[in-house]
């Protein structure tokens, strides 16, 4: 049995050239990783820049441009300041209100040009060693973290106060025999890690995968087949991700996957190979447009729209108003990602299945998107 033969959706569907099926398979393999530019101008501050700066610390334009200036001066001149005090160098930070670097200084007298001094006890490579000690010993669950923190001149150590235990309480006091210079601060929750959601990446659904389709406010979208309502999910990573929140297969081929904390929307589709797409927007591209998709199967295809609004009898029941396409798909592709417009920015719909396979080519469906936003009350996250 080959791959496409195995897809799923709630028994075993045949995929073979004249035959249409729903697009989901039990296969394995995460996706190519993110990739990212290659940073940007510190002169230039792109627009995004400084309106991040702006909103996040209540400045103006030019108050955020100057700011910025004064963090990349800030920087070198912390630099300078490591290289030539050596170890007496006990760590720099700037001022979040006055913006002014501060030097730490383990011997006093010294100053530095450009900035502010302050003598302290430790000096950095003794916070850095003291960590260093605390990274080879094995910490219990309600220990969440320790740092060094140039500001206090100490190494921090968090713990979730919520569940502190006697485990807890012998590690701080493991370390703080190390050595003097560790502090503890009580936190209220444990931190976990974070993932992005991305059109085009795999999903899995117990023993099968498909695709995601665009990130939403608080989850995705995908196809209706890949899974029911309260079918659990997990990213393309297999860490837990979510539940599907609503799903219609047949009739329509659609589906609202609501997520865990730990995944964040991303304006993104998978390019596999190239710089992820960014999503501006959904607006409908016409028959005869380019388009092209993404899934966790055969990564990036394109082709053209042929028509729209098409009735397609799958084995399981038809499904109405499905836009045609002649871009190739394979088991696993469904619920991916379908883009047009400049920059490929426009948002579709998802692949929900077809005939053929990438080898031979073959004709393909997806679900338009905006039917599925309105269906669930959800908001597109754009770029």
């Amino acid at each position: 049995m080959n791959r496409t033969s195995a897809a799923r959706v709630t028994g075993a569907l045949i995929l073979a050239t004249g035959v249409v099926t729903a697009l989901s398979v039990p296969a394995f393999g995460a996706p190519a990783a993110p990739v990212t530019g290659s940073g940007s101008d510190t002169e230039s501050y792109p627009a995004e820049l400084l309106q991040a700066v702006q909103r996040d610390l209540g400045l103006n334009a030019d108050q955020a441009r100057v700011r910025l200036a004064n963090d990349a001066q800030s920087g070198q001149v912390a630099e300078s300041a490591k290289s030539s005090l050596g170890d007496a160098f006990g760590g720099a930070w700037i001022d979040q209100a006055s913006g002014r670097l501060t030097v730490a200084v383990t011997r006093p007298g010294l100053s530095v040009t450009g900035a502010d001094t302050k003598v302290v006890t430790n000096s950095l490579s003794q916070l850095t060693g003291t960590k260093s000690v605390l990274d080879l010993m094995n910490a219990p669950s309600a220990i969440t973290s320790w740092r060094v923190d140039e500001q206090s001149n100490s190494v921090v150590v968090e713990v979730n106060k919520n569940v502190r235990d006697a485990a807890a309480d012998q590690w701080i006091a493991t370390a703080k025999s190390i050595s003097g210079s560790v502090r503890v601060a009580e936190v209220t929750e444990s931190p976990t890690p974070l993932y992005d959601l991305r059109g085009g990446d795999a999903i899995y659904m117990g023993g099968g995968r498909c695709s995601l389709g665009f990130s939403v406010s608080g989850g995705y979208v995908t196809a209706g087949h890949c899974g029911r309502t309260g079918t659990a999910v997990s990213g393309f990573n297999r860490v837990a991700q979510g539940t599907f929140a609503g799903s219609v297969f047949p009739g329509n081929d659609y589906a609202h996957v609501r997520t865990n904390a730990n995944w964040t929307p991303r304006p993104w589709v998978n390019r596999y190979g190239g710089a992820n797409v960014i999503v501006r927007g959904n607006t409908e591209a016409a028959v005869g447009a380019q388009i092209c998709r993404s899934g966790s199967t055969t990564g990036w295809r394109c082709g053209t729209v042929q028509a729209k609004n098409q009735t397609v009898n799958y084995p399981q029941g038809s499904v109405r108003g499905l836009t045609r396409t002649n871009a190739c798909a394979e088991g696993g592709d469904s619920g991916g990602s379908w883009v047009a417009g400049s920059g490929f920015g426009q948002a579709q719909g998802v692949t929900s299945g077809g005939s053929g396979n990438c080898s031979s080519g073959g004709t393909t469906f997806f679900q338009p998107l905006n039917p599925i936003l309105s269906r669930y009350g959800l908001t597109l996250t754009r770029g």
